[in-house]
């Protein structure tokens, strides 16, 4: 079951190399799509509308929250996923990723970051095997449609730090900010 998402946040991409889980390479290339509740309101209903679908037809009855793709930002603990829902797609094979112009895009382009904006397409697949029954999404290809404030780029601005002309001269309790 195909979706096409235009314009959704990016978050946690693993485009270009294999995700890493703790220390672990997980094989597969993934990313997180933060969905809006109100612009991507017709899509999400989609989405939910293929997943009762998959869970009726594959799964035969219903699977916890947890084991969907699908969740509600509302309910992560994360700011920046408040009045939207996440979708997480991954693939064992590198995903198309491209450009506006749909140009292929390499990682040291430097183009598609956490926070940017995205067109993505994934398909839904019911996984139902030893390893448990779930709801996945399947991550086709992903191109970049503008940017964004960047996920985690915070830090200390300049400005916080004093001027100083000869800090060695200086006890830790004379330093001042």
């Amino acid at each position: 079951m195909k979706h096409k998402i235009a314009t959704t946040r990016l978050s946690f991409p693993s485009l270009f190399r294999t995700a890493t889980f703790g220390e672990q390479d997980t094989g597969k290339y993934e990313a997180t799509f933060i969905l809006d509740k109100v612009k991507h309101s017709v899509q999400i209903e989609k989405i939910k509308a293929d997943i009762a679908q998959l869970m009726k037809e594959e799964l035969k009855g219903k699977i916890p929250t947890d084991k969907i793709c699908l969740k509600d930002g509302d309910e992560s603990g994360r700011p920046e996923f408040e009045g939207a829902y996440t979708l997480k797609a991954s693939t064992k094979k590198r995903p198309v990723v491209i450009d506006q112009d749909r140009a292929p895009l390499a990682e040291d382009d430097n183009v598609v970051y956490a926070g940017c904006y995205v067109n993505a397409i994934f398909s839904l697949w019911a996984q139902n095997n030893q390893y448990g029954k779930r709801i996945n999404a399947q991550l086709d290809g992903v191109q970049f449609a503008k940017a964004g404030e960047p996920f985690g780029e915070g830090g200390i601005a300049v400005d916080e730090f004093a001027v100083f002309e000869a800090a060695d001269d200086l006890d830790d309790d004379e330093i001042n900010f």
